[in-house]
């Protein structure tokens, strides 16, 4: 083999050796420290939170995060099932008013089935749907975290008869329920949004309004003014 040959074999494996450690470097950035943080926003202080303030053991189970789910490709809704599911938003807001419990539940399983529509794990996985979520909807997550938990202790029977506003018994009181619609409706925009969610978000804040005009409370969308009735 020529010297020529030699030198020009040396110089390729260099090459690629320096595109490797460029990619390895670039990926950690994006992975790791300020990179994560950008990702996953309040999740990330979540992390840190649940591994008592050990930053390095929290980047890691984000990290897996994103490996695990971060290729996932949402796919978009087609315009009638928005429509649809704006539809069934809107129902369980209305019915708010009257029935707050029911109208959690049916927003958790709201939630769940966009999810599944867009792409993500089944609801019937909501551990790692919410896994999925948090890497790809990290800022609006927590509303389906908090909407679920709040809906869970309606569904096992924990504390029903308490109808206070702030659950003093342990059951999630009206003032609770408001809070956690108010948080799920931010996820919610966030997965249905589209061309035509601007115009589906005005006809649902006019549909409420109209119906709290009716029930006397003139409750607004995400419910921020009033408290509604306890069901």
């Amino acid at each position: 083999m020529s010297t020529g040959v030699i030198i020009a074999l040396i110089v390729i494996v260099a090459a690629i050796v320096a595109v490797a450690a460029f990619l390895a470097v670039r990926a950690r950035g994006s992975h790791g420290g300020h990179g994560l943080k950008r990702r996953f926003g309040p999740e990330y202080d979540r992390a840190v939170a649940r591994h008592d303030g050990d930053v390095k053991a929290a980047e890691r189970e984000l990290d897996a995060l994103v490996e695990r789910h971060g290729g996932l490709r949402e796919r978009p809704l087609e315009p009638a099932e928005r429509e649809r599911f704006e539809a069934r938003w809107t129902a369980a807001q209305e019915r708010f008013v009257d029935s707050p419990r029911e109208a959690v539940t049916e927003a958790d399983r709201l939630l769940a089935e966009v999810a599944g529509a867009r792409g993500f794990p089944d609801g019937d996985q909501y551990e790692e749907q919410l896994a999925a979520l948090s890497v790809h909807h990290a800022h609006h997550v927590q509303g389906y975290r908090r909407v679920h938990r709040v809906a869970r202790v309606r569904v096992n029977g924990v504390g029903t008869h308490d109808a206070s506003a702030t659950g003093t018994s342990g059951a999630p009181g009206t003032e609770d329920m408001r809070a956690a619609m108010v948080d799920a409706r931010a996820l919610f925009d966030d997965l249905v949004g589209g061309a035509s969610h601007e115009a589906g978000r005005r006809r649902t804040q006019e549909r409420v309004s109209q119906n709290g005009s009716r029930s006397g409370n003139h409750l607004p969308r995400g419910f921020h003014r009033h408290q509604a009735k306890e069901g």
